[in-house]
């Protein structure tokens, strides 16, 4: 099943959550210091609120896929439709494990296809495994994720 997915930054994550809160009629699903996340059925979309995107709303958008041929005819549809592709691969954001090809579409506006296949203690960068084994302070995490870097520097796509 693909699922539709908006990542939007906001200045205030309380008084966010109880709005969306009440707008989609539902609790998030999954709840952080600087994160919220929303799995709706109606409409199908992934929605998620962050503090760490830098800039207040919309970040990106995306298709979220649950298997593993649903990723591979997204990246296929990317390829055929001659568009740019930046194939992150296996990557860690937003406190989970997935794997993201990105786009832009002719406005610049980034798209993420990807498929989550774990939870993860951490909003980026490392697992707390990660971080516990190699002594990384949490500190020392990027505070962004989502969008490469090399997507916003148009050094790719």
């Amino acid at each position: 099943m693909k699922r539709m997915h908006i990542h939007v930054g906001v200045g205030n994550l309380d008084q966010s959550i109880d709005f969306y809160n009440a707008l989609f009629g539902a609790q998030p699903v999954k709840t952080k210091a600087d994160y919220a996340k929303w799995m709706l059925d109606d409409p199908c979309i992934n929605f998620a609120i962050s503090t760490r995107v830098g800039t207040t709303g919309v970040d990106h958008l995306g298709l979220q896929v649950s298997e593993d041929s649903e990723l591979a005819e997204l990246r296929e549809r990317f390829k055929n439709a001659d568009m740019a592709v930046y194939d992150e691969g296996e990557t860690v954001c937003c406190y989970a494990r997935s794997d993201k090809s990105w786009v832009k579409d002719p406005s610049g506006v980034a798209w993420e296809a990807y498929q989550s296949m774990q939870d993860v203690q951490l909003y980026s960068g490392v697992t707390a495994t990660d971080s516990a084994e190699s002594g990384t302070p949490d500190a020392e995490i990027p505070k962004a994720c989502c969008v490469p870097s090399e997507m916003k520097t148009g050094a790719c796509c």
